[in-house]
């Protein structure tokens, strides 16, 4: 059987823009609690963060931010996030999210390339000062006007201006919109060259929001602790908008992740739903707080952003009482989840795939060098079409006809099987699959063999040049608190009659912690890179 399936298809697609949706849910849940920032006690009715919204959405117009405009935010996670979110949603405003951690270099030219009319912005966040940045840029960002720092007066100066529009002009402004109009612009973060603005219609993530939720049972009760990122995805839309499509609650642990105030937001606020990628979860899990904290409420929540692994999911569901907890898949570009798993999916399943093909979506897994679909159980890569895909790459024609075919496909770039029931599996990168001696070797394979390790709390696996074989398996590890670090020989012996001779790692790096994104994805191009420089090796690039 082919390497094709399609997700169901009983559910319509909404074709409301995220504006009207929002108002539907507000209506019909006026006085369900919308919004907890737990880091400052804020909190907001339906009610009271649609007031909010269209005071903003009402500030923005008076500022003169036409449809179609874009609006940079470049903050932290915190309420006024998602509050500019839905008001330039409101009034056909294209919201551009920018990584907190840019620097000015990525800051200019995020701002330059989406063509930013005006940022909101945070004053610092890390040790970053956002003003002294914004600063150095504004000369070289030719369409920036307006700068709003969030904390500061501007804020309120914005919501001020509200009172020389009138409500009816917000009404008709979001009557001329439509749901296919682009909404959103995300930069993914390439490893090469400049990163690309994925541009998003309403359709696209009110809809993914929808479905992501959907598939886990959402309803007016849920409470979601939503500690991944705004600027991201899996923060602004399987988060915020896969909230306010059910009449959920979205609860703000921090500005930033972390594990214990994550924890204390859980258990504060009895949420029944927590997202995160994988490190998120193995650091709660190893955290000092985790025995003492009470996650009885927890229910269900999706892991997600990476490959996950098995242990760690397994320890989930036993653990923190995430008996419902989903693995989604996808990427920026398809809005972002193409896969997941089912809330009563079998244990195996739900640790040991990334779901099948979502709602109102077609998967498929085609041979990389002819482009023809391969045989259920055969590698390649992965390919999606539907509803979810993208508008493009904003402003770049050329790269959006390299990622999206002809046919509407999006090529992924990732390297998956889909099994005989149709439930896939991602095994690696195109570009991060190690060919050793002619033997094509994915790091996803040995990395959830040495997750088995009774002292390796997290492995990641790359391949480096190597002038006899072409490439060498190099496996980093992070060991288990109070273990002592292992040897390259004791990993191989741990290996060894287990594993095929030329997937067990010749170099085995010991670390603290991996490179990171911000989203919490493992960066290995930098560790390839460094680990050439200690092993003294001759990049094959």
């Amino acid at each position: 059987m082919k390497a094709y399936d399609a997700g169901p298809t009983d559910t319509p697609i909404i074709e409301q823009t995220i504006g009207a949706h929002f108002e539907r849910i507000v209506a019909r849940y006026p006085d369900t609690e919308a919004l907890v920032e737990v880091f400052t006690g804020r909190r907001w009715t339906y009610a009271e963060l649609n007031a909010e919204i269209d005071l903003t959405a009402r500030g923005l117009i008076a500022l003169g931010v036409q449809r179609g405009e874009r609006v940079g935010i470049w903050a932290p996670n915190c309420a006024e996030w998602t509050v500019v979110q839905y008001a330039a949603a409101k009034i056909g405003a294209i919201l551009v999210n920018i990584n907190p951690a840019y620097r000015t270099h990525e800051l200019a030219y995020a701002l330059e390339q989406s063509g930013v009319r005006t940022l909101i912005a945070a004053t610092s966040f890390k040790g970053s000062d956002y003003v002294a940045m914004v600063d150095e840029v504004r000369a070289r960002c030719t369409g920036l006007r307006e700068v709003i720092y969030l904390g500061t007066d501007d804020w309120g100066a914005l919501q001020r201006q509200a009172d020389t529009v009138t409500t009816r002009q917000l009404t008709n402004c979001m009557a001329e919109l439509a749901a296919g109009d682009a909404v959103n612009i995300q930069y993914t973060s390439g490893t090469t060259g400049f990163p690309k603005g994925a541009t998003l219609s309403h359709r696209n993530i009110l809809n993914n929001g929808f479905f992501v939720t959907e598939s886990i049972n959402f309803g007016p009760t849920d409470r979601l602790c939503i500690p991944v990122p705004f600027y991201h995805c899996f923060g602004m839309v399987m988060g915020n908008l896969g909230c306010t499509t059910h009449g959920a609650t979205m609860v703000i642990p921090a500005p930033g992740f972390d594990a214990g105030l994550t924890l204390a937001a859980i258990e504060q606020e009895r949420c029944t739903a927590v997202y995160g990628v994988p490190t998120m979860f193995i650091a709660m899990l190893a955290h000092p707080d985790f025995g003492r904290t009470e996650l009885s409420s927890l229910r269900t929540g999706i892991m997600a952003g990476s490959v996950c692994p098995v242990e760690v999911m397994k320890r989930c569901v036993d653990e923190m009482h995430m008996t419902e907890v989903a693995i989604a898949y996808g990427m920026t570009e398809t809005s972002p989840v193409s896969c997941q798993t089912l809330i009563d999916d079998d244990l195996e399943r739900r640790t040991a795939t990334i779901g099948r093909a979502h709602p109102h979506v077609e998967v498929k897994i085609v041979d990389p060098a002819t482009g023809q679909t391969v045989e259920r159980g055969e590698p390649g890569e992965f390919c999606t079409r539907g509803y979810s895909v993208m508008l493009g790459y904003w402003n770049d024609p050329a790269k959006t006809a390299e990622a999206i075919d002809a046919e509407g496909w999006m090529h992924t770039g990732d390297l998956a099987v889909m099994r005989e029931d149709g439930y896939c599996n991602v095994v690696g990168r195109l570009k991060d699959m190690v060919i050793r001696g002619g033997e094509n070797v994915y790091p996803r394979e040995i990395e959830e063999f040495l997750y088995t390790h009774p002292d390796i709390e997290d492995a990641q696996v790359i391949g480096v040049p190597d002038e006899k074989y072409g490439e060498e398996v190099c496996a980093w590890i992070r060991m288990k608190r109070g273990r002592p670090p292992l040897t390259a020989d004791a990993v191989r012996d741990f290996a060894s009659g287990k594993l095929a001779h030329y997937k067990i790692p010749r170099y085995v790096h010991v670390v603290d912690e991996f490179p990171m994104t911000v989203t919490g994805k493992v960066r290995k191009v930098d560790m390839r890179a460094e680990s050439v420089r200690l092993l003294g090796l001759h990049s094959a690039d």
